[in-house]
Parts: structure tokens; sequence; C-alpha cells
């Protein structure tokens, strides 16, 4: 009950619609007092939950957005964060528990799962994902290109099916180009069956199949997720297909 405890959920939303987040999700966010958020996330949910209490930060202040999370748990109230997709895919989970030595040991960090951008994407898609896969991130603000291009070369050489998040940006606009080169470079096949998609969940969702040439020479935006099938991927009635298993 409020106020027995002193409870941080990191819950994920999903891809945005409110018809996507979990029951678990949505009754984690009422038991809450205050909801933490990136400012785009808490609009998205705003309207639902009209008696509680908002707090948000823009880009960047992810780690001011936790400490506002312990501060407030300190001060009795119960806190939801909420996180686009599935917080503990990249997402506030690791930095909250980070940070969580230097507060109150009292309070409780309860991880709320939600539907990520891999799987919402995929079933836009087809089932690109429906055999062994990895997810790599594009984005080097916290991670150096060099580890990127090596994840990017050992999952060609794996054959596994790839979900690539955060393709691109105004900075980074040229960053998917250089993933498949590297793709293309390790022994991908130009032929490749590839496909986007851009707004998942949203309003203004579309999607795309292509082939890893012609996805070389695409341009994305922050807001798509992109997914490159294994060599035995196919697309079949304009949906991309990753079989459960290899033809013998």
């Amino acid at each position: 009950m409020k106020g027995d405890k002193k409870i941080i959920y990191l819950v994920g939303m999903g891809p945005g619609n409110f018809d996507m987040m979990t029951d678990q999700a949505i009754q984690a966010v009422e038991k809450s007092d205050v909801i933490v958020g990136y400012t785009v996330y808490v609009d998205l949910v705003k309207d639902h939950f009209p008696d509680k209490e908002f707090k948000t930060t823009p880009m960047r202040k992810e780690i001011e957005r936790c400490r506002m999370c312990f501060e407030l748990a300190e001060e009795g109230k119960t806190v939801s964060m909420i996180c686009s997709g599935d917080s503990g895919v990249y997402g506030m989970a690791a930095p909250v528990y980070e940070l969580s030595p230097e507060y109150d040991a009292d309070i409780e960090i309860c991880v709320i799962p939600g539907i990520t951008a891999a799987n919402s994407g995929a079933a836009v898609l087809g089932c690109p994902l429906n055999h062994d896969y990895c997810v790599i991130s594009l984005s080097d603000l916290l991670t150096p290109w060099e580890i990127i291009e090596k994840r990017l070369k050992a999952a060609i050489d794996g054959d596994f099916a790839i979900a690539i998040y955060n393709p691109s940006s105004h900075k980074r606009h040229d960053y998917l180009k250089r993933a498949c080169d590297i793709m293309l470079a390790s022994g991908a096949s130009p032929d490749r069956k590839c496909g986007y998609v851009e707004n998942i969940g949203r309003n203004g969702t579309s999607c795309k199949v292509c082939t890893l040439s012609e996805l070389e020479k695409e341009q994305v935006n922050m807001f798509t997720t992109v997914f490159v099938g294994n060599s035995h991927s196919e697309i079949i009635n304009g949906k991309l297909v990753t079989k459960r298993g290899y033809d013998i």
C-alpha cells in the first residue's frame, strides 16, 4: 500500500500507444504518486493518468532523472520512472541500480517489463527475429564505435538476425550506411533481406522491406528500428521472414 514502502518502479511503457502498455505497467503507474520521465514519453501517457504528478527532464539528462526518482522516494513518495520499450533494454534500469548505493537502502527498485522495439517492430515487418538474433545499438554516446563495429562483424560471422537500435540522428546521419558497409565487408550478401519500421506503435507508423544493398542507401531517423535477416531470411508476401531453422 502507498506509504508503507519506498518504491521506484522502472516502467517499460512499450512503443508508445497506451494499448501496448501491459496491465502490470499500468498498475504500477496507478500505484505511484509521481511519474518521472523524458518529456516525449510523459506526453504519450499523461492524458491517461490525469490525477498524477509529472516531472520531466530533456534528452541527455538521464542521471538527473534518476536522482530525481531517489529524492522523491526518500520523501516517501511512490515513483514510476517511465521508459520507452523496456527499461532494461537500452533503458533507465541500469543507471538507477548503479546510483542506488548512494541512497537509502530501504528504497525498493522494481523493474516492470515492457514491449521493446525489437519485438514490436518485428511484428510490423512479419517475423524477422524467429531464429537466433542479437540487438545492437549504433549510438556511440556511451559505447565506442570500435566495439559497435566488432559486434556487427561478430553478428554476421555468427549468421544472426539483427535488430538495430538508434540507427541515425542529426549528428550520426551516416551511421546506418557505415554499419551496412561493415556487414557487407564481413561477408553478408548484398541481397540479404532487411527491413525497417519508423514510429513503431505511434501515429505515422511506416515500414519497408529491402535488401542490404538497398538499406545502405536509405535515410532513416532516430525513431526507426532496423532489422537485418540472417542468410536464410526471405521476403514472403511483402513480409520479412526468418525461418525457425535452417534447411537441411
